[in-house]
């Protein structure tokens, strides 16, 4: 009856690990916790923070660039030094690090983000396909929200909820944030690469600025060329490249500290920023168009939050980056205060001539790898736009080469390298392209501000006082740089603005367009009653195979399958409507992607399938989806004979989630087609084969010989597992099911000419005929959006006056 030495209980059935053995356990988590913590730390200084870590090459130069230059001063210097000191810790530190790292949703940052965690948790999306189980998804309500409101929280939810212009209104302010960062993506690597090549000037009188504007321009079209081949396959040198520019900075900071005026340190003090401004008056207020840029890069820890964690982007900014650009300020600070006249090139001038070339090439490379991560980052905040219905139809090209969450949208980087390339050759200067640069961000950060101002509110059911407190903190210091930046439209600034305003007109009008083709689709889709007044057979030939139609209804039978029918009176023996929708979620467990019903009774063989993707979510390609669905219509089938789906006779039956079925995948298998034969289930199967006649299997072979595209296709087989049904016809719509997918699927989509009635409004003609058209003509077909093979793919013309 004792008790073991080494920690096992005997006779009491006690198997408990010791306490020290636990004590150890929990340590090692800690430690491998701490290493995770510690490897993104190291990775998100080379893919988040290249752009803010570059602003010391030009913030300076901005700032004394007017009037300013003419206070040759040590106070007003120090006091420049002390405003910049002061703007990077209040809204770097303080809004950024502390504050929104933690408005995250499940994981993601950035105003898309924002935007939807603001969309479930009040009714302020436009999506118009909204379905109830959408919020049954697991990532769809916020962790720790109550079910409570407080009545200025409610209040404001239910004014925006019940006016349609409010709910509008929010879109055009989250569009306009979206916006600006596919402005900042054109604007970041011109000002990056420009900034970082005008070295040569100082070092070497005889460099003419046609020189430095050529060498900018290759850098830059070397940067977009290589975005689809090459720069995932250097990403591992991108933090290295910032640690060593990082180190660089830091130390010729300390240097100029140390040389030229110690007591630089005493500028720290707010007084100095008071003083500042007492003494240069309104100059010193246009002043802070320059001093904002110290900020900018700084939304990109909020916008790259998916691919680290909250943790790893602040330890890496309080650690890291802000000491080293603290020093690298304060020591231009140092240097500017005994060579005011160096300002227009102040940071290579306080570099040492004998590091001045080793700096120089790392400072290079610095403003391409910073270059890199904005891209990356525009092509991520197009992809969200694109799933929430706001920007026409691109491809979006992923690999899983790549690095997580990487993608490539080869019409947005060409359009990219054309305005930067653009902006570099019509500014040809640091300064214009920093005004236009601050405008952008101050947008940016502006729109930021209100949205979290909601989330504090409505998300996280915090006061209104405590909203109002966090907005007028933070927001009043982002109106009173845009107040100064604006000073600075004509001088450059004007540019954001009219990218602004053309990628605005185009996103809002694909948008309406593409709610108003939906709610024509809901009006015109098809009386179920007709449906069933045509029998099993549907008044038509039904021929073998499976037909997945494309449509944007979560509900109902859409007009393009009438308009197929009436036209080509034959269609396949099993019908699947597929719809894929955007929830307003970041990411869609796969297990809950698939909502599976049934449309009529069981022998029209007539099934709905709704694919959830969440605004990150990345398309799977056509193999995989057509196994999918199988498996899952498949699975749904059973569950509907053991009482747990839809029931026999219903008209449109109830959708399920099939894939949280703990037997998904056990009475249904996939073997490879040229596998090793036989099954390794112990259960006895069935295996299924086509339709086609000896003949056709003929054709389509040598047709695969001719296309390699279709001959890639990988091939599989189904087997049916489980072989004992009670119901006879389960066995039989689950061989007929396997059978139809042996003989082929086709997709069906519908290829529609859209035009507005004649007597609509001039603004919605216009938006219609002209706007959206144009649009629709210009981009990316569904077919390629969707991923869905040509040589599968059947357009059904459809005509929509709407």
């Amino acid at each position: 009856m004792g008790i073991d030495l080494g920690g096992q209980g005997r006779g009491t059935g006690n198997h408990s690990p010791p306490p020290s053995r636990l004590i150890a356990i929990s340590k090692n988590v800690e430690v491998r916790g701490r290493r995770k913590v510690l490897v993104l730390v190291y990775q998100s200084l080379g893919m988040v923070f290249g752009d803010l870590s570059l602003s010391p090459l030009y913030v300076y130069r901005s700032t004394f660039s007017g009037r300013l230059g003419n206070y040759q001063t040590e106070d007003t210097v120090f006091g420049a030094f002390s405003v910049i000191f002061w703007t990077l810790t209040l809204i770097s530190l303080f809004k950024y690090v502390l504050i929104l790292l933690s408005a995250d949703d499940n994981g993601e940052g950035g105003i898309i983000a924002l935007y939807s965690l603001l969309s479930r948790n009040a009714k302020f999306c436009l999506l118009p396909n909204h379905q109830a189980s959408d919020e049954e998804i697991s990532t769809y309500n916020y962790p720790g929200n109550s079910s409570r409101n407080l009545s200025s929280s409610s209040l404001l939810r239910r004014f925006i909820e019940r006016h349609k212009e409010s709910k509008t209104s929010l879109l055009v302010l989250v569009l306009l944030g979206a916006c600006m960062v596919i402005s900042i993506g054109a604007l970041a690597p011109a000002i990056s690469v420009f900034s970082s090549i005008e070295g040569l000037k100082f070092r070497s009188k005889d460099v003419h600025s046609n020189t430095v504007v050529i060498i900018a321009c290759f850098l830059l079209v070397l940067l977009f060329v290589l975005q689809h081949r090459g720069f995932h396959k250097l990403a591992f040198m991108f933090t290295p490249i910032v640690i060593l520019w990082l180190l660089s900075i830091a130390a010729v900071g300390i240097y100029n500290i140390l040389r030229w005026n110690p007591v630089v340190y005493r500028a720290l003090s707010p007084y100095y920023g008071y003083n500042f401004f007492k003494l240069t008056g309104k100059d010193g207020f246009i002043s802070l168009g320059g001093i904002l840029l110290c900020l900018t890069g700084s939304e990109a820890m909020f916008a790259n939050l998916g691919h680290f964690t909250a943790t790893s982007i602040r330890v890496a900014f309080t650690c890291v980056i802000y000491p080293c650009l603290i020093l690298q300020y304060m020591g231009q600070a140092a240097f500017l205060s005994k060579n005011l006249s160096a300002a227009p090139m102040s940071f290579f001038a306080s570099v040492p001539d004998t590091f001045f070339w080793p700096v120089f090439f790392v400072v290079t490379l610095a403003g391409i790898v910073a270059s890199q991560a904005v891209i990356s980052t525009t092509f991520s905040v197009v992809k969200e736009c694109h799933a929430f219905g706001c920007f026409p139809r691109v491809k979006i090209v992923h690999s899983r080469r790549w690095l997580p969450g990487q993608i490539y949208i080869p019409e947005i980087n060409w359009i990219l390298m054309v305005l930067s390339l653009a902006v570099t050759m019509g500014f040809r200067s640091t300064k214009l392209i920093g005004n236009a640069y601050g405008i952008a961000y101050m947008t940016l950060a502006i729109v930021t501000t209100w949205l979290t101002f909601l989330v504090i509110n409505l998300v996280w059911q915090k006061s209104l006082v405590l909203a109002l407190l966090f907005t007028v903190l933070f927001g009043s210091v982002d109106i009173f740089y845009f107040s100064s930046s604006c000073m600075r439209i004509p001088k450059g600034g004007w540019v954001p603005l009219a990218f602004a305003l053309i990628f605005l007109l185009t996103m809002y009008a694909w948008h309406y367009g593409l709610r108003n083709k939906y709610l024509y689709d809901q009006h015109t889709k098809l009386s179920m009653r007709w449906i069933l007044s045509l029998g099993p057979s549907l008044g038509i030939i039904r021929v073998p195979g499976i037909g997945l139609i494309y449509t944007e209804l979560a509900s109902g039978v859409p007009a393009t399958f009438t308009h197929f029918v009436t036209t080509l009176p034959a269609f396949y023996q099993v019908v699947v409507f597929v719809c894929v929708k955007t929830v307003p979620v970041s990411h869609v467990p796969h297990k809950e992607r698939y909502l599976i019903g049934r449309i009529g009774p069981k022998s029209y063989r007539l099934y709905r399938c709704i694919i959830r993707n969440g605004y990150k979510d990345t398309y799977r390609d056509g193999d995989d989806l057509e196994n999918d669905l199988v498996m899952s219509i498949a699975e749904f089938i059973q569950m509907e004979a053991e009482g747990c789906g839809a029931v026999d006779g219903s008209v449109d039956g109830r959708m399920a989630v099939v894939k949280t079925s703990e037997k998904f995948g056990t009475r249904l298998a996939i073997a490879d087609l040229f596998g090793p034969g036989g099954s390794s289930s112990s259960h006895p199967t069935v295996v299924v084969s086509g339709y086609k006649s000896p003949t056709l299997q003929n054709l389509q072979a040598s047709y695969e010989q001719e296309s390699p595209q279709l001959n890639c296709r990988k091939r599989v087989r189904f087997e049916l597992l489980d072989t004992n049904y009670k119901d006879p016809r389960v066995k039989e719509e689950l061989l007929e099911l396997v059978a139809a997918k042996c003989a082929g699927v086709t997709y069906i989509i519908g290829h529609s000419h859209i035009k507005a009635r004649s007597n609509s409004p001039f603004l919605h003609r216009f938006a219609v005929n002209v706007v959206y058209s144009f649009l629709r003509k210009n981009c990316r077909s569904p077919a390629v959006a969707l991923n869905i093979p040509r040589i599968c793919l059947i357009e059904v013309g459809m005509n929509y006056n709407m």
